[in-house]
């Protein structure tokens, strides 16, 4: 009996869950976890290849963090912003600002990924109204994009299978083409490429009327939507550029590339990028709370506070407890250097998807910075040609991982409805042994895909 009908058998044996997610499919119960494994109640353990959804920066069950947390508990889990003031909140700002660029020291806290990019935009349309340029409220995104599942950060997400449903109850904002130059055949240099994808956006600028537009949202390393995608570096300079042309506020993403995962604390850091306003969430709390920050500079702050104060709020915005995990969580980050050993790990990780890539020549691509990886799947390395969209080769490839004991993430990068990938983001902890287990296990997984699939493999006839 395989490991996935022994899942099977498992899960059916459970009573009926009243829960929905996704679908209707199963998974064992976790028992435990603990740095970058996970064990379920029947005793299979599991590598977090993903950091879940690219979320336990640190590990699991990091000990500071949960005496951190408990010590907190024991005093207040909740005060309301409006009532009271709470220490985790304020010294959380304060280190916050400390690891971002220069002026990035006005900090809102959110309580995920979806709820920070949408502070962002609502951020720079009061901004906009505050100093006299109501005209401006289109926020240009990118295709394909994530950037949340709320109706407000889904209208900045180009992702077809995501919005398709709801487009009727929001504004769809206007988008340029994601930087995916790897693809083109042409005859330019790659650096060519990226500045040819950043004047796209000064293009749709120009199409929609500079003085009806307020931001460019841009996540500086892709996240699932592309599988973490890098421009040429040409194009990070030159979309600062072109936004400052035109007076429109840059907003970096960095909801799954922020908080050390890439080997810098924000991905954009890797160019020198200065944004105008970030979001962060996933590792900034690293799983132990839902966590997340809008970060601007006071010159954007202060003109809302002056017309009024931010029109915007959560519940749950900057809870003591909350921010308890994920202060402890910026000083384990430190107390074990876990930014430097991302950016060690991840060159080894790299390297090892780059040999899995010759082995398997239906791997096309293999990009990302550090710990934030990911590798896009064909039919036809020459062509590009996508492997048949009916066989679902990326779920494929994670449910085999998954049976050899392997979690990694994997999403259509091509508007949610085309295009194969899979992502590999382990914990900032994990080790160059474990990076070794991880590769063997994708590689196995690999083999299985291609015997499946009738995919090349090097070496085979």
């Amino acid at each position: 009996m395989s490991k996935a009908q022994t899942a099977v058998q498992d899960t059916d044996a459970r009573r009926r869950s009243h829960l929905f997610y996704l679908s209707s499919l199963r998974r064992p119960l976790i028992d435990r976890a603990e740095g970058i494994y996970m064990w379920t109640q029947d005793g299979r353990r599991f590598i977090d290849g993903s950091s879940g959804p690219m979320v336990a920066n640190i590990g699991h069950s990091n000990r500071n963090v949960l005496d951190a947390m408990k010590r907190q508990m024991d005093r207040a889990t909740f005060a309301y912003r409006l009532h009271f003031e709470n220490e985790p909140a304020e010294e959380l700002a304060r280190e916050l600002a400390g690891k971002l660029p220069e002026g990035m020291d006005r900090i809102f806290f959110v309580s995920g990924g979806s709820e920070a990019t949408e502070s962002c935009i609502k951020l720079a349309r009061q901004w906009a109204v505050a100093t006299g340029q109501a005209s401006r409220w289109k926020v240009i995104t990118r295709f394909p994009s994530y950037h949340g599942g709320t109706l407000g950060s889904l209208s900045i997400t180009g992702d077809d299978a995501l919005a398709e449903t709801f487009t009727p109850m929001m504004r769809v904002m206007p988008t340029v083409p994601a930087p995916t130059a790897w693809r083109d055949r042409d005859n330019l240099s790659m650096e060519q490429r990226g500045v040819r994808y950043a004047d796209m956006l000064e293009e749709k600028i120009l199409a929609e009327g500079p003085e009806s537009v307020v931001a460019f949202i841009m996540e500086p390393i892709g996240g699932a939507a592309t599988a973490a995608l890098v421009a040429p570096d040409s194009y990070y300079a030159r979309i600062r550029e072109i936004c400052d042309r035109y007076g429109i506020l840059l907003i970096h993403d960095e909801v799954m590339s922020g908080a050390g995962r890439t080997g810098k604390f924000l991905g954009g850091d890797h160019w020198n990028c200065k944004p105008d306003i970030v979001a962060l969430s996933k590792g900034l709390g690293s799983g132990y709370a839902p966590l997340g920050a809008l970060a601007a500079p006071m010159r954007l702050v202060e003109p809302l506070l002056a017309s009024g104060g931010f029109q915007h709020g959560h519940t749950y915005a900057g809870n003591p407890l909350a921010c308890a995990a994920g202060l402890a969580v910026l000083g384990e980050m430190d107390r074990l250097d876990l930014i430097a050993n991302a950016a060690a790990m991840g060159n080894v990780l790299m390297d090892g998807l780059k040999e899995l890539a010759k082995r398997f020549p239906f791997i096309a691509d293999v990009r990302g910075k550090g710990l934030l990886t990911g590798a896009e799947m064909v039919a036809d390395p020459d062509t590009l040609k996508p492997i048949e969209q009916g066989k679902k080769a990326t779920q494929r490839l994670l449910d085999l991982a998954y049976e050899r004991g392997l979690i990694i993430y994997g999403r259509r990068v091509k508007g949610g409805v085309d295009g194969d990938n899979f992502m590999v983001a382990p914990p900032m902890i994990v080790t160059g042994e474990q990076v070794g287990e991880i590769i063997s296990i994708i590689g196995d997984s690999l083999e299985a895909l291609a015997g499946e699939f009738d995919l090349p493999v090097e070496g085979r006839g």
